[in-house]
């Protein structure tokens, strides 16, 4: 008695084989020739010298005069003593706690 497998065989076997594809005959044909415009050349900026920024650091955030160094900036009325409070045009702010101070005008 023939099995599944032996089945499946004789199926394979008796199925038609598919075509492999022809390959395309490459033919000459004209090629036009298209026309290219000439672009403009680019114009080079001149690169702008970059100005040097001003180096931040803890000799920013006091001045000496003669022998004694003065705080530049207030300090936080909340968190005391070595935080001091960024300056902006109308406000003094800590960055620590965010506490706000601002400026009388």
């Amino acid at each position: 008695m023939p099995t599944k497998k032996d089945k499946a065989k004789e199926e394979v076997a008796a199925a038609p084989k598919k075509e492999e594809p022809k390959k395309a005959v490459a033919t000459e044909e004209k090629v036009e020739e298209k026309k290219v415009e000439a672009k403009p050349a680019k114009v080079e900026k001149p690169k702008a010298e970059k100005k040097k920024k001003q180096e931040k650091g803890a000799h920013a955030l006091y001045k000496i005069e003669g022998e004694k160094a003065t705080r530049v900036r207030p300090t936080c009325e909340r968190c005391g003593i070595g935080y001091f409070m960024a300056d902006h045009h109308n406000r003094f702010t800590c960055g620590h706690c965010g506490f706000t101070r601002y400026k009388a005008h």
